[in-house]
């Protein structure tokens, strides 16, 4: 049963098995999705609905950006741990990874949500990763969080903080945001004025390509050969010059001009060219709100890394471990009502990328004779209860 089916079945009263979706909720709570949960701290107009399409629907430089940190993460190797909670994590939710999907959420909105599906026994049968944008916090009269809301189409199911046994429902992950109790910062909002600066430069590229790839000049009408043009013949000469000669198809198609009508054409000062250097420094921009090197998006006059292996480093060691390890801790520490003492965390000797920074750490930690074999086991991360 997937979780929109669990949600369906709430709604037409047929209750939800394994997930109690409807428990009560203390009164006077404050949603946040009508008011601010202090005074003075209403959040920001940023709609992310619509920062998706021009952010990263119809933005390259974003997209690709998003998709390095989110398959990246998707694909770090996890470390040795218990099998059914190494399976939950493994296991696609809605077709999709779910470490790839949270680390996206994480990435564009701030915040990532993962709902515990539980069989009739109340152990954890799949991982499934919710729409940041449909979720909000339901904060009790104390402030703390006390509850979900999942907003579907007009409809709102609320899913408490936990279950009748005291277990969880619903892993909240977020990343760091010094002005909210509540929600995380995502990078997308960081990111949403480059973006806009980029899609701009974009179409006025389009436009330019449009217009024969040049600066348009000007139908210059010399009074000295007869009266000035009639309303009927400007209406008439724009017209003819929008269906001859403009256009990528009519590019270099000369023009015959009578009547006392000259070309004169127009250039664009350097000033004007700024848009160049402007759609690059956006670019630059966008990738610095990801966390991705501008090396790897291709981006052109990027000196900061000596190669490109160094900046694969760089986002490993900056932003795809860092980011790796809030999922995997957060998921580990929802689920440890079922796995106790149960850790999750990358395999980095695993990791092609950092295979160089492995190898000098083993090199210096075996030439280290005053260190006996189980502190040399610990420095590398690994089970000193395997040392003989």
């Amino acid at each position: 049963m997937s979780f929109l089916d669990t949600l369906y079945s709430a709604f037409k009263g047929g209750g939800g098995a394994r997930v109690p979706l409807n428990r009560a909720i203390p009164s006077g709570y404050v949603s946040p999705w009508a008011t601010a949960f202090e005074a003075g701290t209403g959040r920001s107009a940023f709609n992310y609905t619509s920062a998706l399409q021009s952010g990263f629907i119809d933005n390259p430089v974003a997209q690709r950006a998003v998709r390095i940190v989110a398959e990246g993460v998707g694909s770090a190797p996890l470390g040795e741990t218990d099998t059914k909670l190494a399976a939950l994590i493994n296991a696609p939710s809605a077709g999709q990874s779910l470490i790839e999907t949270l680390a996206a959420h994480l990435t564009l909105h701030g915040n990532g949500y993962v709902q515990i599906m539980k069989d009739a026994g109340g152990k954890p049968v799949e991982l499934f990763a919710l729409r940041p944008e449909r979720v909000s916090v339901v904060a009790g009269p104390d402030g703390w969080p006390c509850a979900y809301e999942y907003r579907l189409a007009e409809r709102t199911i609320t899913v408490p903080l936990e279950d009748d046994n005291g277990w969880p429902e619903i892993i909240h992950l977020r990343s760091f945001n010094p002005g909210d109790d509540h929600y995380g910062a995502g990078c997308l909002a960081a990111a949403h004025g480059a973006v806009a600066i980029h899609n701009a430069a974009s179409d006025w590229n389009r436009a330019l390509l449009a217009n024969s790839a040049r600066p348009s000049g000007a139908l210059v009408h010399d009074a000295s050969e007869g009266a000035s043009l009639t309303p009927e013949q400007f209406e008439r000469l724009k017209d003819e010059l929008a269906r001859a000669f403009s256009g990528e198809t009519n590019v270099g198609r000369p023009m015959l001009l009578d009547g006392g009508l000259s070309w004169q054409s127009m250039a664009m000062s350097p000033a004007e060219m700024d848009f160049a250097t402007l759609k690059a420094a956006a670019a630059r921009d966008i990738a610095l709100a990801f966390g991705v090197p501008p090396m790897l998006l291709g981006l052109p006059g990027d000196n900061t890394y000596a190669n490109y292996r160094e900046a694969n480093r760089a986002l490993w060691r900056l932003t795809l471990l860092p980011l790796a390890g809030k999922i995997l801790s957060g998921i580990a520490g929802g689920l440890s009502s079922w796995f106790p003492n149960t850790s999750l965390s990358v395999d980095l000797d695993r990791v092609p990328a950092l295979a160089d920074d492995r190898e000098k750490l083993w090199s210096q930690v075996t030439a280290a004779d005053f260190l006996s074999d189980e502190e040399k086991r610990t420095m590398l991360g690994l089970d000193t209860g395997a040392a003989q």
